[in-house]
């Protein structure tokens, strides 16, 4: 069994059995039918993930492994907001009328700061730091910018990443407000345990612990059944993480840079719906 298996499923089964259920609240999300979504949850949830032990991919299904790397490199490389630069479709929902998701994630990233260095844009920074200042204690993104909140199409759920280097090992803190458990909870975690990688090998140093700390996560009502029957599964071992070394520069890096050997996965669940 991987460790993202057995955090998954002792997730789960913390929620189901000891959750508090927002079925008799006022609650924003709807299906797509126009019913309320409500879910079950748990407040502050902390995951712990050593990327140096194993890489941490789902196996009781498939996360899908690139587009999940496609979406980062979307928000932290390209720093972007247009869904049109996106090579995946999950943003669709969220697109306004300009084909952009507003002054979110990405947009918030590019934005350059005035620095005693310099001017910087928060990726930019950490990767000055990283370089320059390696054990720093103030290497840290935010994209939870409170002036434009009103002109971002869906708020931030994985909204701060603070970074810390222990000897020659980048660790990192992710911070999520919000989450779908089902849908986003390896991909989320995939997705960061890719960009602690990618960071650390372009700054010299080695992947060390992902830590994922989650405000509110939670379990839709239509997909208990589907996380019931995953829970039901026998897991894999976890597979092989494969980086190309010869990349540098953080903005050299490609989808195609990255592989999983010995990835096996449970089978789908078909389509999951997801809540608006």
């Amino acid at each position: 069994m991987s460790r993202a298996d057995k955090i998954f499923i002792e997730n789960c089964n913390d929620i189901l059995n000891n959750g508090y259920s927002t079925e008799n609240e006022k609650n924003r999300p709807h299906w797509e039918d126009g019913s309320e979504a409500y879910t079950i949850k748990k407040f502050g949830i902390v995951n712990r993930y050593n990327l140096s032990e194993e890489f941490p991919i789902l196996t009781l299904r498939q996360t899908y492994f690139k587009s999940a790397i496609d979406e980062i490199l979307w928000i932290w490389q390209k720093k972007s907001n247009k869904v049109s630069e996106l090579n995946s479709h999950i943003w669709d929902e969220w697109a306004g009328e300009d084909g952009t998701i507003g002054k979110a994630y990405g947009y918030q990233l590019g934005i350059k700061h005035k620095y005693k260095e310099g001017w910087f844009d928060q990726v930019d920074r950490v990767l000055y730091d990283l370089k320059n200042n390696p054990f720093s204690r103030r290497i840290m993104t935010n994209i939870y910018n409170f002036e434009d909140l009103h002109e971002m199409n869906l708020y931030p759920c994985a909204y701060s990443v603070t970074f810390n280097v222990t000897g020659n090992r980048l660790n990192a803190i992710l911070n999520q407000r919000s989450q779908d458990t089902l849908m986003a909870n390896n991909w989320n975690v995939v997705q960061y345990a890719v960009l602690v990688h990618m960071f650390a090998q372009v700054s010299g140093l080695e992947a060390g612990e992902l830590v994922h700390v989650i405000s509110d996560m939670h379990i839709y009502n239509r997909h208990i059944d589907m996380v019931k029957e995953l829970l039901s599964r026998e897991p894999y071992p976890a597979p092989v993480f494969k980086i190309n070394k010869e990349v540098k520069n953080f903005y050299d890096f490609t989808v195609d840079d990255f592989s999983l050997e010995g990835y096996k996965y449970g089978p789908s669940l078909g389509k999951i719906p997801v809540a608006i």
